[in-house]
């Protein structure tokens, strides 16, 4: 990878925003009514140990509210801060491609109904994704802006049974390379510091993933948040946790931006939880934050990303 002085040392999000739309585009959180296959007793109940969905959607975003509503409760809410832009309806909340078709085709459509909608972004799990669904995605891509975004979360299949994910790494890859190709932008999340996973497993883990035809990679430090079984376990016994210093974790951020490939879009390296739901760590940064230490970092070091790809 090639850098200018001045520039980031790393392909960041906005970059890659900038490519596809000549205005700013802004992400709006959206709850479609989703839920999960290990919520819902297919799979299992409870869900992922980690999750608890009311620590990261917006007061905007609930279900209770229509899809046209909560894009117009979020217009207003960003147009504070910015003028001018259009957005992309995020269904973030569970796993938006969880439903028949004829469900999805109604809720998605509704947000692309919006004149003030470009394109959409849906987060989901890897094992709720049919070929009749990328079919018909991929349709809707040569419209409009389409991204799914798979929670991989690791691809230590230990790990994954141990935060009752409910799926294994394998199903991650399958969905990903039949979701490749279709004109579709690929997003995928992973958390670091899940219990039981070492170091070298996720940077093995995040190397591996971006080996596959993703365009976007989201990162974020483990949180304990409270109304989770993980939060049950730590209070139990926090020792058989590793949750890391800002300090520790910004080098390990380094150590995975210098050996994955050098055109994955970096969309976000860590999140923070509420005050009243989260337990731990306590860092007290927001995203802009670690951003501006990181790339202080990678200065001093004189490093960028996919500098130690192929020496890892």
């Amino acid at each position: 990878m090639k850098f200018e002085l001045g520039k980031k040392r790393y392909n960041d999000y906005p970059t890659f925003f900038k490519t596809l739309f000549e205005e700013r585009v802004q992400k709006l959180s959206i709850d479609g009514g989703f839920t999960c296959p290990n919520r819902d007793g297919s799979k299992g109940v409870g869900g992922c140990s980690f999750c608890n969905n009311e620590s990261f959607n917006p007061d905007y975003c609930r279900a209770v509210r229509g899809i046209t509503e909560q894009i117009d409760e979020g217009i207003r809410f960003f147009a504070r801060k910015y003028k001018g832009q259009r957005y992309l309806a995020y269904f973030q909340a569970y796993s938006n491609t969880y439903a028949p078709l004829d469900v999805l085709k109604l809720r998605y459509e509704e947000a692309l109904a919006h004149p003030m909608i470009s394109g959409l972004v849906i987060g989901t799990r890897p094992d709720v994704v049919s070929e009749e669904v990328l079919d018909y995605l991929e349709e809707l891509a040569r419209r409009y802006y389409v991204c799914v975004e798979y929670g991989v979360e690791s691809v230590n299949d230990t790990v994954l049974r141990q935060v009752n994910r409910g799926h294994d790494f394998a199903v991650a890859e399958q969905a990903i390379r039949a979701t490749a190709g279709r004109g579709i932008t690929i997003g995928a999340h992973l958390i670091f510091g899940l219990p039981g996973e070492s170091r070298e497993s996720m940077l093995e883990g995040a190397i591996r993933l971006c080996e596959l035809p993703i365009q976007v990679l989201k990162l974020h430090q483990l949180q304990i948040v409270k109304g989770t079984r993980l939060a049950e376990q730590y209070l139990e016994n926090p020792a058989l946790f590793r949750l890391y210093t800002l300090d520790e974790y910004l080098d390990f951020v380094v150590e995975v931006i210098e050996r994955i490939r050098s055109d994955v879009y970096l969309e976000r390296f860590v999140n923070q939880s509420p005050p009243e739901y989260l337990i731990a760590p306590q860092w007290g940064i927001k995203n802009f934050e670690f951003t501006a230490k990181l790339d202080k970092r990678l200065e001093e070091l004189d490093t960028w990303q996919g500098r130690l790809k192929d020496k890892s």
